[in-house]
Formats: C-alpha cells, structure tokens, sequence
C-alpha cells in the first residue's frame, strides 16, 4: 500500500472518530431537553404543616379539576333500638282456655248437686228431730252425700285456682287471666278468631319501658314493616334470646307462628348532635374512610370518619368533622392520588 493511500484511511478513520463524538455530543443534548419537556410539573403540591400533611390547590386548578366543596350542616341522630323475637302459637293458651271452660261447667255442676244434698239433709234433719219420723241410718247417708258434694265443689274451685295460676304463670296477667274470661276484651277476641297473632319481642337491656308501637319485619322474608302495639308483659323469656320479653298484637295477614322477627325503634330519649357526610365525599384508603376537609382557600387537609352509623344519604360523625367544615365532595380521589404521589420515592432524584 502506497503512503497516499495510507494517509487517505488515516484521515477517513480521523473524520469518523470525529462524526461519532459530535453524534454523541448532540444526542446527550436533545436527550436531556426531550427528559425535562416529559417533567410536566404538577399544580398540586404537599406540604407539611405542624405535623399535618395538606395538599395545595391553587383557585384555578381546582375550578379546571371541577373540586368542589360543600360546607356542612348541624344534624341530629336518635339511635335505633333494634329488638328480636317471634310469632308464638295459641294453643297452649287455648287449652288453657277450653279446661278452664270445662271446670267451670263441673263447678256448676257441684255446686248444684251440693244445693240439692244440703236442701235434702237439712229437710231430713228437721224430721229426724220431730219424734224421729226418719231414721238415723237415712240422716247419716245424707249427711255423707252432702259433705261428699262440699268436697267435690271445694276440688273443682281448687282446679279452678290452679288454671288461672298456670294462666298467669305462662301468659301473665294481662293476657293470661284475660283469655279465661267467657266474655273476652277485643284485643283477646281478636288473636282468638285469628284476627291478629300474639308477638314475644325481646327489647335491648337500655331500654327500660315497653313502647306502645313497634316496627316490626319478619328475618328474611323481604316483607315491608308492619306496625305492632303492646299488650303485655311476657313472664317467660325467650328460648332463644335473653333479655326483657313483652306481648305485643300485630295482623295476621302476613304473619305465621314460628317466625322470627327483627324489630326497630327511635330512641327519642338519647338524641346526638352531629353532621351527616354524603357519600360521595367519602374516599377509601387503608381500610379506612376519609375525607378532605377544606382548610383555608387553597389547602385541603385528609381526615378520618366513623362508618358506624349510617343514615340515608351518608355516615353520621359527632367528632372530628363538625358543624360548618367545607369538605370536598367532588375530587377527593385526586387529591388522595396526589398526596399519595409526593410520598412515592422519586427513583430519579436517587
């Protein structure tokens, strides 16, 4: 090879090294400016604040994120007395009912054979002591049969006595010794013909008075509520349940013996004082609720709720979110995205 062609190579592989640089030179450049144009920095920005981690939002980022607020209202919240039991049957009570009819005739009975034996002894008596136009032998036998009909109808009284103490013992004294009146009250009459059913309700221990009214649903069955009124104290618990039990009447219609029942109830007497947070400004993090209350203009700060008591249109909290709070009710998921992005290790400031 001759020193021109030499030189030539030289010279072409001189001419390439450079290319090469100035290729690599020019690309590191418009690498580095295609990086910083993909950096699109974020209008929301987290900060730290005495321990409180709050999120920033300028006025018209939040107008272009549609973030909308809403500021809270005083509201109130009986608690719901919730009660279980079930429809009972009435056969215990109706032969109850039909031996207690039967020994009222048998008392009839005795006290008429009793009125006879007492009429024929006295009358035989008095002939016995008129120069003995009887004899001794025939006073003896009716004054046997007189005491015999004494003792009977002392028998049937105390079957009687018994009846209305296993009435009262089973079914109380409102409704027990009431069904065994021959002319029953229209409450009685009216679970006797079918007309209405007998309830024993189980009411929660704070509950220290009966209501008048109940809302009542059969478990499971799907039923809208039926409203049943008290009757009576129940003397026997449930055999399922613990707990005061009472009497209560609702219509037959719907309702079969052996169902279970759920009841609910207002307790008017331990009414709270607290806000209602809508649905919607609920966001779900860790397991937990929260919302974004509405610190200052352009600061937001997350905060968690009770789910404890639901009411129709949210959950009701008494503690950290109160009367006057504006919390965010539309966005609040982005604003959970964007605290939750700041505190993401960026790989790239490593």
């Amino acid at each position: 090879m001759t020193p021109k062609a030499v030189a030539v190579i030289i010279i072409q592989a001189c001419m390439i090294v450079v290319l090469l640089w100035l290729l690599v030179l020019f690309s590191k450049d418009e690498f580095e400016a295609f990086n910083e144009e993909e950096e699109i920095e974020s209008p929301l920005r987290m900060h730290t604040e005495t321990g409180v981690i709050t999120v920033a939002l300028s006025a018209e980022t939040q107008q272009q994120s549609d973030i909308r607020t809403e500021t809270l209202a005083l509201a109130k919240h009986q608690p719901v007395l919730e009660g279980l039991g079930s429809v009972l049957s009435l056969d215990g009570l109706l032969d109850l009912r039909t031996r207690y009819m039967n020994a009222l005739g048998d008392l009839a009975v005795a006290k008429a054979a009793l009125s006879n034996s007492q009429n024929d002894y006295e009358r035989l008596a008095l002939l016995n002591q008129n120069d003995r136009n009887i004899s001794d032998r025939m006073l003896v036998a009716a004054e046997a049969l007189y005491k015999s009909d004494q003792a009977k109808l002392q028998a049937y009284e105390a079957a009687l006595d018994n009846l209305r103490y296993s009435a009262r013992q089973q079914w109380g004294a409102q409704l027990g010794l009431a069904a065994l009146e021959r002319n029953t009250t229209p409450e009685i009459n009216a679970l006797l013909k079918y007309k209405q059913v007998l309830l024993r309700i189980v009411l929660p221990p704070q509950q220290t008075e009966p209501s008048p009214t109940l809302s009542i649903t059969p478990v499971g069955s799907g039923l809208p509520p039926i409203t049943a009124h008290f009757l009576a104290l129940s003397p026997q618990a449930d055999p399922v349940l613990q707990g005061k039990t009472y009497f209560y009447t609702a219509p037959a219609v719907n309702l079969r013996a052996g169902m279970r029942l759920s009841s609910q109830e207002l307790d008017t007497a331990k009414t709270i004082t607290g806000v209602v947070i809508p649905q919607n400004a609920v966001v779900w993090y860790g397991g937990k609720a929260w919302v974004y209350r509405k610190q200052d203009s352009e600061k937001f700060v997350r905060k968690p709720i009770s789910t404890e008591i639901e009411s129709n249109h949210g959950w009701f909290n008494r503690d950290k979110i109160k009367a006057g709070d504006a919390i965010v009710t539309n966005g609040a998921q982005l604003l959970l995205s964007e605290e939750l992005k700041y505190q993401i290790t960026n790989e790239n400031d490593d």
